[in-house]
């Protein structure tokens, strides 16, 4: 059984930092302690360096399968590792949409081939899918996805008694897209109505302004509250609606939580006039204070969780006037470093990152064996370098992509070092994808 030794780690847990070893054997951790010692492990002198529990990340687009020109399996979770995450949870929005079984387990073939982190996929819920929905193995599948405004096709839930059916029946986590339809498309054409197509990018936020936002969010909330449903509400992007969330009981006794992501953390109204479409997200990235709000929710517990919604296209797609730039952005490889980057600001310490980032995840989602660094636990780990600063530009770049909101930015930590189930998946820059990432196992009671 291969054994690696990381030694004279700052390690980063469950609140604090102290400093230590960690020894993996195999898949898992074996010990963790001071002057360890092994003589059959290999060494990693991470002196100076923090060790933290490999990032989770429950919200992100990989576009496979139907989508590929954008990104695929292999690629994006190369990116993901690339950037400390060692486990994503992927949205039912490709093509096909993943509404029956065999499609959700077809996903699940193709990432046990191509994804070096470990991986699980939702089941997306659609206004005649229920009993589909019904049959989901919640062991071994995260949760179902529901889009309940703004989106394409059949993905678009708004029937309210099919609504009903979900809240009420489903026993796993629903996870939700929370934008109110009918006003999105009022305010959409009353915008057209004045401007026609070329609608300038700065007023995306307006469009889908905090009303449409909340309208939704809230409606989801009480049909949770009603039913006793366990709901996530995805990528919170206005002030408002941190008023939904409680953090009164801990995460183990919430039903209805939340997630902030890295665009609406980092980003405002204000930078449209620099980055244009780069930064047209669904939701919209909205005002400083909303951002403001956001970061107050994620620091009073109110918020649980941060992630990504990577969401990858060509430049040429995003490239385009208003209404023909598609929304979303790849940020995998840059999630982890952008919080630590906060951190060096002062916003955030060392161990909320692990909190919300891995552990938090963990815990909502009821992962077996993961999202914290214990003994017995798989060895998902990330070695980062607070003091290492690097510069990110297309060279550089590993999304299919190859563009990032945040090309030019020069972040001041960089990630040295990825396991991914106890095999080093990344190490001082180059990707090692002999062995693929797991599938997930969920805890269902």
């Amino acid at each position: 059984m291969k054994k690696t030794l990381i030694v004279n780690a700052n390690i980063v847990n469950e609140g604090q930092v102290m400093p230590g070893d960690v020894l993996i054997a195999g898949e898992r951790i074996e010990k963790i302690g001071q002057h360890l010692s092994d003589p059959g492990a290999q060494v990693v002198d991470a002196a100076g360096q923090l060790l933290m529990a490999g990032v989770i990340d429950d919200q992100v687009h990989f576009r496979e399968p139907g989508l590929t020109h954008k990104g695929t399996i292999r690629t994006e979770s190369r990116a993901a590792v690339a950037g400390g995450i060692t486990t994503y949870m992927e949205m039912p929005n490709t093509v096909p949409n993943t509404f029956t079984q065999q499609l959700l387990e077809e996903k699940y073939q193709i990432a046990s081939r191509d994804s070096l982190a470990n991986y699980s996929f939702y089941i997306g819920g659609s206004n005649d899918n229920l009993e589909e929905v019904l049959k989901t193995d919640l062991t071994r599948v995260c949760g179902m996805k529901i889009f309940m405004g703004s989106s394409t096709g059949n993905l678009l839930v708004d029937n309210p008694q099919v609504l009903e059916g979900f809240f009420s029946r489903f026993e796993g986590l629903i996870t939700t897209h929370c934008e109110h339809e009918p006003s999105l498309k009022k305010n959409e054409a009353d915008f057209r109505a004045r401007l026609g197509e070329d609608i300038p990018i700065h007023l995306h936020p307006q469009i889908r302004n905090e009303e449409v936002c909340y309208r939704s969010s809230s409606f989801a909330v009480d049909l949770a509250k009603k039913h006793g449903t366990r709901l996530h509400i995805l990528h919170i992007s206005t002030a408002r609606e941190t008023e939904l969330f409680s953090n009164q009981l801990p995460l183990e006794k919430k039903k209805i939580t939340a997630e902030a992501c890295i665009h609406h953390l980092w980003f405002c109204d204000q930078d449209y006039e620099r980055l244009g479409t780069r930064i047209k997200w669904n939701p919209a990235i909205k005002s400083s204070d909303d951002r403001a709000g956001i970061w107050k929710a994620l620091l009073d517990g109110r918020i649980d969780v941060i992630a990504t919604d990577h969401a990858p296209h060509t430049w040429e797609e995003k490239n385009n006037t208003y209404f023909k730039a598609p929304s979303g952005g790849p940020l995998v490889q840059h999630s982890l470093v952008a919080m630590l980057e906060f951190h060096h600001q002062g916003k955030i310490t060392l161990p909320q990152i692990a909190t919300k980032m891995a552990h938090n995840v963990a815990t909502l989602y009821r992962i077996q064996d993961r999202g914290f660094i214990r003994e017995g636990y798989f060895a998902d780990l990330v070695l980062a370098d607070l003091n290492k600063p690097w510069t990110v530009s297309k060279e550089n770049i590993l999304a299919k992509c190859r563009w990032s909101p945040f090309e030019g930015t020069t972040f001041k930590s960089c990630v040295e070092r990825v396991w991914v189930s106890g095999h080093e998946a990344y190490a001082q820059g180059q990707l090692h994808d002999g062995k693929a990432g797991q599938r997930l196992s969920f805890r269902h009671n």
